[in-house]
C-alpha cells in the first residue's frame, strides 16, 4: 500500500485534504507506450482533462445535441428532496467530484432536511478539490470536508471510514467509461464503503436512438471533435510527439453489439509519427483508427446485472421526462431484509 502524501496545511479545521498519488501511479507515458504499440491503438479518457481540455468539456455539457447533463440535472432537481428522505445520509461521498457542481442541490436538499455533516470528494484534481471544499464549507455552516485525491480504480479503499449513514454518488454516466469487467470491479470497491443503512446513487446513460447517441458524441459546431484531438496536444506537449491534430479526423460511432459509443481518431493520411520522450515512433495507415473513448449505455437489466455482481440491489430508479438518463439507489443486498426495503423488479 501506498503511504498518504499529506497535502499542505489547511488552515480551516472543518476541511482536511488527503493525498494518495504517488510516484508509483501508472503516467501518461506508460499509457502511450501500451496503448500506441498495440494492433488495435487505443488511450484511457482520463487524459482527455487538460486545462484546454476541462474547459471543451465544459462547452459541450451545454450543447444542445449533449443532452445527459441536463437530464441528469433535470432528474437531481426534481427527486433531490426525495433522495434526501430516502438515505437520511449523514454524509456525501462523490467519485469523480470534480467542483460538485452535479451535486449541490443534493447537498442543498440533505443540509435543508438537517442531516448533512461531511462532504468526500474523491478526485485526482488536488487544486480543484480544495478550491471546493472552501467554498462549500463557507456555503454549509458546520459541514466538514474530507477530501481524497486519487484513482478511482486504485484508492478507494482510502475513502475514511463512515461516521453515520452516507450515500456515494457516482454520477454523470462516468462508470459507463470503463470497459465490463473494469465497471464491475470498481462497482465491488464502491460496495465495499457501504454499510446496511448506506446508499449508492449512480447515474447512467440509457440506450436509446443511435442517431441521438452519435449527435451527443459529434455536435455540429465541432466541439467534441476539436476536445477529441486536443488529447495529441496533450502528447504533444507532456511528451515531446509530433502529432498534428489535423491529420486526424473525429469519428463517434454506436457499437450496437456492445452497447456503447466508442470516440476514435482516424488518421487522415499514412504517416508516422515520434513520441520524442519514448523515442516511440507510431505508424498510422491512412484510415486507421485510434479508440480514445468508450461510453458504455445500459438498459435496466444490464444494469440490475451488474449491480448484482457487486452484491447490490436496486432499490430506487429514476428518469427524466423523456427516459434519456437514469439515477438509481441501490444498497446491500442483504440490507433489503430490513423493514421498509423496497425491491426494484
Amino acid at each position: 500500500m501506498e503511504p498518504t502524501t499529506p497535502a499542505e496545511p489547511v488552515a480551516d479545521a472543518a476541511i482536511r485534504i488527503d493525498s494518495h498519488l504517488g510516484a508509483d501511479e501508472r503516467t501518461l507515458a506508460e499509457d502511450v507506450l501500451d496503448g500506441l504499440t498495440r494492433p488495435f491503438k487505443e488511450l484511457p479518457p482520463k487524459h482527455f482533462y487538460d486545462s484546454r481540455g476541462a474547459q471543451l468539456f465544459d462547452r459541450i455539457c451545454e450543447l444542445p445535441e449533449y443532452y445527459p447533463t441536463r437530464a441528469e440535472r433535470t432528474i437531481l432537481t426534481d427527486s433531490a428532496e426525495e433522495l434526501s428522505r430516502l438515505t437520511n445520509a449523514a454524509e456525501l461521498v462523490e467519485l469523480g467530484s470534480g467542483t460538485a457542481s452535479k451535486t449541490r442541490v443534493l447537498l442543498d436538499a440533505l443540509s435543508a432536511a438537517g442531516t448533512l455533516e461531511r462532504y468526500i470528494p474523491v478526485d485526482v484534481t488536488e487544486s480543484v478539490v480544495r478550491e471546493c471544499a472552501a467554498e462549500l464549507t463557507g456555503e454549509y455552516p458546520g459541514l466538514r470536508v474530507h477530501g481524497v485525491i486519487g484513482d478511482l480504480e486504485r484508492h478507494l479503499d482510502r475513502v475514511p471510514p463512515a461516521e453515520g449513514s452516507r450515500v456515494v454518488a457516482f454520477l454523470g454516466g462516468t462508470i459507463g467509461n470503463f470497459p465490463p469487467g473494469s465497471r464491475r470491479r470498481v462497482l465491488r470497491k464502491i460496495a465495499s464503503l457501504l454499510g446496511p443503512d448506506d446508499h449508492l446513487l449512480l447515474g447512467t446513460d440509457l440506450v436509446k436512438d443511435p442517431e441521438i447517441l452519435e449527435a451527443a458524441y459529434d455536435d455540429a459546431q465541432g466541439v467534441t471533435a476539436e476536445f477529441n484531438r486536443n488529447l495529441l496536444q496533450v502528447l504533444n506537449r507532456e511528451l515531446g510527439a509530433d502529432f498534428d491534430p489535423d491529420d486526424f479526423d473525429h469519428v463517434a460511432l454506436f457499437d450496437a453489439e456492445h452497447e456503447w459509443i466508442e470516440m476514435r481518431l482516424r488518421a487522415r493520411r499514412e504517416h508516422t509519427t515520434i513520441v520524442r520522450d519514448l523515442d516511440l515512433p507510431v505508424h498510422f495507415d491512412a484510415g486507421e483508427e485510434m479508440r480514445t473513448e468508450i461510453s458504455a449505455k445500459f438498459t435496466a437489466e444490464r444494469l440490475q446485472s451488474d449491480l448484482s455482481a457487486a452484491e447490490l440491489e436496486l432499490v430506487h430508479w429514476l428518469t427524466d421526462p423523456e427516459e434519456l438518463f437514469a439515477l438509481t439507489l441501490s444498497r446491500p443486498a442483504g440490507a433489503l431484509a430490513e423493514p421498509g426495503a423496497q425491491r426494484v423488479d
